[in-house]
């Protein structure tokens, strides 16, 4: 007899691993952008909570080989693992809501499939075949979702989300490989479709034609959903889920809307939980589980909802048209807004348009706090420069990330250090004092995708540091995305000044964090923590950056 429920039985650990690894297929229908990647982590956490180990992979049907090089008005954020893998932003959703290891097997775009097949067939791997879609490319794909499987031992669910919507011209090859897939192991494997039901006001009805259509697409393919998820504005009827049933093939009980959430998509999980998803699909695919525990989620929901006070935080960047852009930053601030138990409102200022008034507290005043995010290329980069000069003389907090850091340090030195012409060789490559130049090893480098510093690269924090006293250590690890970097030549010349230089790469020389000595809280990194927060584990930074932001709010007399 298991005394402990939380501890699983011997019995349920041998099953657990002779247990072949569950497959669970998610695609999308009707529309794109209907939360294939916030439902998918939405079910993996949820898996996760009933004692079962899951892996996340995510298929994009585009021919760039990863979204690196990609704009992010087009793309959105580009998302950062460990191993340095430029990915999908559905990744970061996978982060922050589950525990499942994110690396490059975990993102597999088209362009990556194709380049591996041809490299092969350069390489006469295929003995002189004519090399096709089937079976070449489709065997690729399937290799792709067995490598997830092993990307940690003990893997029990494998969770696999394809990119764009059913009835797309370059998603095909991904269909028919899940369809091979799936016909080699009938057991193991479950299609969720995620489908778009609209309601219709000017004549008042929910109309279930579009879902119709999407899964007639996909059963032409060769694939019939288990489950049918559909996105709505508000619950659907029986009488419609009977519909939907009666002309997808589907039993009712598999047919599950899922409705927008009204306060936050961190509602997802609780609201697919209610309506039973977790326990139908561990009954389709016969996979041992534990008693569901989502006290942590709701207590975190809870302080979500009652907030014990209020923050304002403006974001001076250049993608912020896209709501995508910064997605993981706009998170991070929300669960530094948690860990204060307060609500927080995001101000976004274009920093072009910051140039167009006379001042630039016209511009951007008002706030708490400002952030800079990362970016690259020179728009915008005055108003940042100023957003920079505005929080160190006025005594605002500021947090700069990645390029963030980098205009925190030509404005110091531009306006402290009197260096009039400082800037960085991105911006000016024959200015005359390059606080930030290129990163040697980025010297002669042409290719741009997937050349840059990428991935987790240990940093040792100064004791007695703002950034130490943030993270409570002296050793951290962090995630990079950047090739341009802080020139240790104008190091003394700061520090001298006030400008400290707080954290460095382990075993190296370059600058990772700096700081404002004589400011409340004015910190600057060049690599970018909001990879690595949680809603239950908000990144210390971004915790202590809101915190300051309440201190000032509370010495100016805001309420």
């Amino acid at each position: 007899m298991n005394l402990n429920p939380k501890i699983p039985s011997l019995t349920h650990r041998i099953q657990r691993e002779k247990m072949h690894p569950k497959y669970i297929f998610m695609s999308g229908g009707v529309v794109s952008s209907l939360g294939k990647g916030l439902t998918s982590a939405s079910i993996a956490m949820l898996l996760e909570q009933r004692g079962l180990k899951v892996a996340m992979l995510k298929l994009d049907p585009y021919l760039n080989v990863d979204p690196g090089t990609m704009n992010p008005f087009q793309h959105g954020e580009v998302y950062v693992t460990d191993d340095g893998a430029e990915t999908d932003l559905d990744l970061g959703h996978y982060y922050r809501y589950t525990n499942a290891l994110l690396s490059k097997a975990s993102n597999a775009t088209s362009g990556q499939i194709y380049d591996a097949v041809i490299k092969r067939e350069r390489k006469g791997d295929y003995l002189g075949k004519t090399v096709q879609v089937i079976p070449h490319v489709t065997d690729e794909i399937k290799q792709r979702i067995l490598q997830v499987t092993r990307i940690e031992p003990g893997v029990q669910v494998v969770i696999v989300e394809i990119g764009g919507t059913v009835g797309d011209i370059e998603s095909l090859p991904f269909f028919e490989a899940i369809r091979q897939f799936r016909y080699e192991r009938p057991r193991d494997c479950i299609n969720i479709h995620l489908t778009y039901v609209p309601f219709l006001k000017t004549a008042g009805e929910v109309k279930t034609k579009p879902t119709q259509h999407s899964v007639q697409i996909l059963r032409e393919i060769g694939i019939i959903p288990d489950i049918i998820l559909c996105r709505c504005e508000e619950s659907l009827s029986e009488e419609i889920k009977d519909k939907i049933s009666l002309f997808c093939s589907v039993p009712k009980e598999a047919v599950i809307d899922e409705p927008d959430v009204p306060r936050s998509i961190y509602e997802v999980p609780v609201m697919l939980h209610k309506q039973g998803i977790d326990q139908k699909i561990c009954q389709m695919l016969d996979l041992p589980t534990g008693n569901i525990d989502l006290s942590q989620w709701e207590k975190m929901l809870h302080a979500l909802y009652n907030p014990k006070g209020k923050v304002v935080i403006g974001i001076v960047g250049k993608y912020l048209q896209h709501q995508d852009a910064y997605k993981c930053v706009f998170e991070a601030l929300q669960h530094g807004a948690l860990a204060n138990l307060v609500e927080i409102e995001i101000r976004r200022f274009e920093a072009e348009k910051t140039l167009e008034h006379k001042e630039i507290a016209d511009a951007i005043g008002g706030c708490d706090g400002y952030l800079v995010p990362g970016g690259f290329g020179e728009r915008g980069w005055m108003g940042k420069i100023l957003t920079a000069k505005h929080c160190r003389e006025n005594k605002i907090p500021y947090l700069g990330l990645c390029l963030g850091m980098q205009v925190m340090c030509v404005e110091f030195a531009r306006h402290v250090l009197k260096l009039s012409d400082a800037n960085s060789t991105e911006i000016d490559p024959n200015t005359s004092h390059p606080v930030i130049s290129l990163l040697s090893e980025q010297k002669g480098v042409a290719d741009l995708g997937g050349t840059m510093r990428l991935g987790a690269y240990n940093c040792l924090i100064k004791p007695g540091t703002k950034a130490a006293k943030a993270y409570g250590s002296t050793l951290i690890s962090e995630r990079h995305r950047h090739r341009w970097e802080f020139n240790n030549v104008y190091k003394d010349r700061c520090e001298e000044h006030g400008l400290a230089i707080s954290g460095y790469l382990e075993n190296g020389h370059l600058c990772e964090i700096t700081e404002v000595k004589d400011h409340p809280w004015m910190v600057g990194v060049q690599f970018h923590p909001e990879f690595k927060s949680k809603p239950n584990a908000p990144h210390p930074l971004f915790k202590e950056f809101i915190a300051a932001a309440l201190q000032y709010r509370k010495e100016k007399g805001t309420t």
